[in-house]
């Protein structure tokens, strides 16, 4: 039943049509998510665009009657919290949450922001059992938050770095053309994981693969990264490895591209926030990108829901979606029906088990660590028009084309997990 439900919700989420009359918010109180994530700096391009993927995501669901409990429909809301990426910021944003009786927090674009928050948010419960939260990460994926630090309060809804990371060197194992490899990656929890398992898995998986480079530098501090370029360029590198997300990204391979590199980038977020058009000719049929979805997946359901995206926001800079927060927003909606209840506790039961389907993608939340299992695409850059590109990203001209997709199954790693669960 559980999965029929959330196939229906997502149904009417992806494709547009109305489920009844649209929430009328004044009758009912509404359910508040709250998002703490930069929305200022260095990142706010970043957080910016998760805004836009929420805001769309809950209109829809509003507009199709928004979550049904027991004394009605009630309507969704988002609050947002400016953490300035500061951990913090971030657990002052969380007070602020607990005390506005927030029960669903979201957050996601930084790992060691995660790990700070699932610990205040376990005591938080513990302390107050009366007044649970339950956090929904979309883009934090340190490993250890799903294994050594995982949480009954905790569902992370995007595939962690190391499960990136095997998809990634499986790739690289059937790239020939790779030879001398350089790992860059932002000094902190995740970048730090990031360089660590893509070493370990190219000695096991491409032992003849020399690894000329391993960098870390400050995250969100670097305005200039021609000395890294520099580095890479020395190193004879032919191929980069880098978890490196938002500006952070796109001014490296800028700098690359500036140094006259011609440089295979194997990247988590290549495909999104200004790096297609700072990379330009450069990237076509040399960087890649590993996420759950992209825009020319194909087929006419994943690209109806893509234009619907496109009209709600027109201008090309903010056209990237990502597909994992409409699915945990869909998947929510649902855990809160089948609970009859806004309370975290039932709601994080009714959570652990949820299915997700549409015609173009499928996603189970695993119960034992709260990792949410669904295929992943690599993707390759290429001019748009060409074959397998219908979309561009961002008006840059440029779009990417699926290179391998690999079904649920194969995705899905173990977990060191020993969660700690409700009676």
């Amino acid at each position: 039943m559980l999965k029929l439900k959330v196939a229906l919700l997502a149904g009417l989420l992806f494709s547009g049509a109305v489920a009844g009359s649209s929430v009328n918010a004044a009758k009912l109180d509404p359910i508040r998510i709250g998002m703490i994530d930069g929305l200022s700096g260095s990142f706010a391009n970043a957080g910016e665009a998760v805004v836009r993927n929420l805001q769309f995501a809950i209109e829809n669901i509003n507009a199709a009657g928004g979550v049904r409990l027991p004394d009605g429909q009630h309507a969704l809301s988002l609050t947002t919290f400016d953490n300035k990426q500061s951990v913090e910021n971030s657990l002052t944003a969380l007070k602020s949450l607990a005390d506005q009786r927030i029960a669903f927090m979201v957050q996601g674009n930084s790992s060691a922001v995660a790990l700070a928050l699932t610990d205040a948010i376990n005591k938080h419960n513990q302390r107050v059992p009366d007044r649970r939260i339950l956090f929904l990460n979309y883009s934090a994926v340190d490993p250890a938050l799903t294994n050594e630090n995982c949480s009954y309060w905790h569902f992370r809804f995007d595939a962690n770095a190391d499960m990136r990371l095997h998809i990634l060197t499986d790739v690289i194992g059937d790239d020939h053309a790779a030879k001398k490899v350089y790992l860059i990656g932002q000094d902190y929890s995740f970048g730090r994981q990031v360089g660590r398992t893509a070493r370990s898995l190219l000695h096991q998986k491409r032992p003849d693969i020399e690894i000329v480079g391993d960098d870390l530098h400050p995250i969100g501090k670097i305005k200039d990264f021609a000395p890294y370029a520099a580095k890479i360029k020395a190193s004879g590198a032919d191929t980069v490895i880098t978890g490196n997300w938002g500006n952070d990204l796109t001014l490296l391979i800028k700098a690359t591209k500036d140094a006259g590199m011609a440089l295979k980038f194997y990247t988590f977020y290549a495909n999104s926030l200004g790096a297609p058009a700072a990379i330009g000719d450069a990237g076509v049929g040399q960087v890649r990108a590993v996420a759950e979805w992209h825009p020319n997946t194909g087929g006419k359901d994943s690209d109806a829901f893509f234009r619907r995206f496109l009209q709600r926001y027109p201008d090309p800079q903010n056209d990237y979606v990502f597909m994992r927060l409409h699915i945990m927003l869909a998947m929510l909606v649902d855990a809160i029906e089948k609970a009859g209840t806004t309370e975290a506790g039932a709601v994080a039961k009714a959570l652990e088990t949820a299915t997700f389907s549409t015609s173009f993608h499928d996603a189970t939340m695993r119960a034992l660590d709260h990792q949410l299992i669904q295929p992943l695409y690599v993707s390759v850059m290429q001019k748009k028009g060409g074959a397998g590109v219908k979309f561009g990203n961002e008006g840059s001209g440029y779009g990417f084309k699926t290179e391998r997709r690999f079904a649920s199954g194969l995705t899905a790693l173990p977990s060191s997990c020993k969660m700690t669960r409700l009676n």
